[in-house]
């Protein structure tokens, strides 16, 4: 199998889900517990668990995304090893 994407790009995506899904999980964390400091004010959202379930859904999302990338940059390191397999 080929890489779709170029390595570079494979492994950048690779590094900002996995940032991606820390932040986020730490926030979606802070909304389910009503933390006052994300729901408490005038502006902020009244229903904290409603918020964590839709941060939650990002981090699903960036975590297809590090599998995606993850097996991308795989990949490429096969590829240059010249263990790729030519049909």
């Amino acid at each position: 199998m080929k890489p779709v994407v170029g390595a570079m790009q494979a492994w950048s995506c690779t590094v900002i889900s996995v940032f991606a899904i820390v932040i986020l999980s730490t926030l979606g964390l802070l909304f389910r517990k009503n933390h006052p400091e994300l729901v408490g004010g005038v502006e902020d959202p009244e229903n904290g668990e409603e918020v964590a379930a839709t941060v939650f859904i990002a981090v699903m999302i960036y975590a297809g995304f590090l599998v995606f990338c993850g097996i991308q940059g795989l990949l490429h390191v096969r590829e240059s090893r010249r263990g790729a397999i030519a049909l």
